[in-house]
């Protein structure tokens, strides 16, 4: 008999059958224990002068360009999900790549309120290389597809490298970024990605680089001085960083996904830990300055927490907030469909079961459509999807 794991509950696959589409977590794990927030804390590294060196020597294009660039087509298509508002499916190369894992998402709604970023509708979704043979294969770090959104029903991408820039024998030089990408969020003209056990990598869109195409296996400047890029035609450089540290005692914060609240007042980040079988995986919320579009910082240069729970739910992979209440995917494994949790402090968590697709990760809310979007990672069942957020 088939045993499936639900929060903390275990159960036979007959009594699966009778629960309801709404399952309250057990007593010892309801409520979202709220935590000391200025515990948790971020402090900015300075911005990358190499970045300046690079613009110098190579093509600056815009994410327009890359956009309008696109040499790949998605297709709409149906996922396994309640409340479906839209869907995209990759095509059939990226769906089936066992190397590339997508994980992050966030749109031109994070980026701007108004819904577009240099007049473009963009999804944009993180990928992460993982292949064994890190001798032969050397880890390609992590690809952002820019899908163009303005026509639904066949979406264009194209995938571009994130890159760090650095100085080499003198010269300005790029490396691929080596960290897991499980949450991303756009906001302006920066985008931040989560790196698991540091904290924040910071990428500035205002700075993407067209380079030479045609090799797949040289990245970077080459001796003849032209610059690869594992044959994707552009890259975006990392501008500077968050590096994670904590007070009181408190363990430091895992940045396994993150997403961007505007619906708060200022607008906020969420970051999450992913944990199995759970207990002890915590929510923290930062706020972000949308003048310079960096976290608030107090006069020592850290940026605190403003909000953070204990909310000990299995298997997060992604979560944000609405109007003050949270929403968190979870994962069952490639053949289980995903759920979503959903609380308020000083509330219950609340487990609305198999209301996801298979492999659900980040999430990322688009206000003004009513749109929660997410991304499954399993190769043969990749998709984008939106469910309707005001259902939970």
């Amino acid at each position: 008999m088939k045993t499936f794991v639900r929060g903390g509950l275990v159960a036979s696959s007959a009594a699966v059958a009778v629960l309801t589409a709404v399952t309250v977590l057990p007593p010892a794990a309801q409520a979202a224990t709220s935590l000391t927030a200025a515990n948790f804390r971020l402090k900015a590294s300075a911005y990358s002068p190499v970045i300046a060196a690079l613009d110098a020597v190579l093509p600056n294009v815009s994410v327009a360009d890359v956009v309008d660039d696109a040499n790949r087509t998605a297709s709409r298509c149906t996922r396994n999900a309640s409340n479906l508002l839209a869907a995209f499916c990759w095509n059939s190369g990226d769906n089936d790549v066992t190397y590339w894992h997508p994980q992050g998402i966030t749109t031109s709604a994070d980026a701007y309120d108004a819904g577009t970023y240099e007049g473009r509708t963009v999804i944009l979704v993180s990928w992460h290389y993982d292949i064994p043979d890190a001798v032969d294969n050397p880890d390609k770090g992590v690809r952002v597809s820019f899908v163009d959104w303005s026509n639904p029903s066949a979406p264009a991408y194209r995938h571009a490298l994130l890159v760090e820039p650095y100085t080499n024998g003198g010269n300005p030089d790029f490396r691929p970024v080596p960290v897991h990408a499980g949450g991303i969020f756009w906001y302006g003209y920066y985008l931040y990605v989560a790196d698991t056990d540091r904290g924040f990598r910071v990428f500035d869109m205002r700075h993407i680089w067209q380079v030479s195409t045609g090799d797949d296996s040289r990245v970077g400047r080459q001796p003849d001085g032209s610059y690869h890029a594992y044959d994707y035609k552009y890259v975006v450089p990392q501008a500077f960083t968050y590096t994670r540290s904590s007070a009181g005692g408190y363990p430091n914060l895992t940045y396994s996904f993150a997403s961007l609240d505007r619906t708060s007042t200022p607008d906020s980040v969420v970051v999450g830990e992913y944990g199995y079988p759970g207990t002890g995986t915590r929510l923290v919320r930062f706020g972000i300055d949308y003048t310079n579009r960096m976290l608030r910082t107090d006069a020592d240069g850290y940026a605190r927490a403003t909000e953070a729970y204990d909310v000990s739910v299995t298997s997060m992979q992604g979560a944000t907030a609405i109007g003050g209440k949270y929403y968190l995917s979870t994962s069952d494994g490639d053949s289980n469909r995903g759920d979503l949790a959903t609380f308020t402090p000083g509330g219950s968590v609340v487990m609305h079961t198999d209301t996801l697709p298979i492999g659900p990760e980040d999430l990322s809310y688009w206000d003004s459509r009513d749109q929660l979007w997410s991304v499954t990672e399993y190769a043969g069942h990749r998709s984008v999807f939106a469910i309707r957020a005001s259902a939970y």
